[in-house]
């Protein structure tokens, strides 16, 4: 097998490049680092690309400066220590102005799946994960300059509050007793407490910390708030933290595909989560990735190979299966133009033929 796409270390380091052929010690030192999945060249997916919705090198300097703000908070332990934030406020806007620059230019849909890289805390690359989420959102619901700025930094400090929860129970792989849940919880008031006493940063990003665990329904916390009595920012940080959360691997639970969490996201529409936020961020994500082996309703199965902006849950793909037999000339199909055809389902192990194949 040869790898289809480099894969990174924490620090942005390649660990194994694009071309290179894998030996049974890569494999297993790949386990070892918890990467779950990687791109392989093959004569099926020939001619697929992958892009990286953020280049590697914008998402690397990004989290180092992530890290950087949460660390000296960390280091401070206490939150009336204000000085290690607000030297940090015009650093977070650095951040959110190099995220918003690639978004917009970026005309593909975000993939989840393409920046496959390995990392030593789970909260600052989600923070990252969250801004690309949650500004993706904003630029589909017509935000002003101004409030993505706002939106984006409350998205990157949502979780601050973490650095005054216990490691040990943010990281423990099991079931979280009832205490624990209530230790974790905290983070909301946390995070609050630090970012309202900050002159640097508005105190609506304080209300992003502080609500976007809250739903529609009441049924979230710390405060139990309903519908609009949820700050329309802290209700698109919560689709985008609930998002990332289910497509990342944690010590506790294996990743789901996009279109999976999609569906839990939809499921929760109108009772937890704002329904127009969910659109837009459907519209903005890629929920069947390039290179996915999907299942069609009349039997068929092929690989995406490419993106309908706007339709993502109809994408093109190479026809490679027809009724249970392999194709030896597979071909396109745009989705956007075959209104018969729906995609039902997907297939983690397949696994050509290859002396079948051309």
């Amino acid at each position: 097998m040869v790898m289809a796409t480099t894969v990174y270390n924490v620090r942005g380091h390649a660990l194994i490049q694009q071309n290179v052929a894998i030996t049974e010690r890569m494999i297993y030192r790949l386990q070892e680092l918890n990467i779950q999945y990687v791109y392989i060249e093959d004569s099926l997916s020939n001619g697929i690309k992958v892009t990286e919705s953020v280049p590697s090198k914008v998402r690397h300097d990004a989290v180092a400066g992530i890290e950087g703000v949460f660390s000296r908070i960390n280091e401070a332990k206490m939150p009336q220590n204000l000085v290690v934030l607000e030297d940090s406020a015009k650093q977070l806007k650095q951040i959110i102005d190099v995220v918003l620059k690639e978004v917009k230019a970026n005309d593909e849909l975000l993939t989840v799946l393409t920046d496959v890289f390995t990392y030593d805390s789970y909260v600052f690359h989600h923070s990252f994960n969250v801004t690309l989420y949650t500004l993706s959102i904003g630029i589909e619901l017509n935000l002003s300059p101004k409030q993505l700025e706002e939106l984006g930094i409350g998205a990157i400090l949502h979780d601050v509050g973490k650095m005054l929860v216990s490691e040990d129970i943010l990281m423990k792989p099991g079931r979280l007793t009832e205490e624990e849940f209530l230790e974790v919880k905290k983070h909301t008031e946390h995070g609050f407490d630090i970012l309202r006493k900050l002159q640097s940063v508005s105190l609506l990003v304080a209300h992003c910390a502080y609500q976007h665990h809250e739903r529609l329904d009441g049924s979230g916390y710390p405060r139990g708030l309903k519908g609009d009595d949820i700050h329309p920012f802290a209700k698109i940080i919560a689709v985008a933290d609930v998002f990332d959360a289910m497509t990342s691997n944690r010590v506790y639970r294996k990743a789901m595909l996009p279109h999976e969490a999609l569906e839990i996201l939809y499921a929760g529409s109108g009772s937890l989560f704002d329904m127009n936020v969910i659109e837009a961020f459907r519209r903005s994500v890629a929920i069947y990735p390039n290179g996915m082996v999907v299942e069609l309703n009349d039997g068929k199965k092929g690989i995406v190979t490419g993106q309908n902006k706007g339709l993502t849950d109809r994408p093109v793909i190479r026809v490679i299966e027809e009724k249970g037999e392999e194709l030896y000339s597979p071909y396109e199909l745009d989705l956007r133009t075959e209104l018969d055809k729906v995609i039902v389902g997907f297939d983690a192990d397949y696994e050509p033929a290859a002396s079948k194949i051309k």
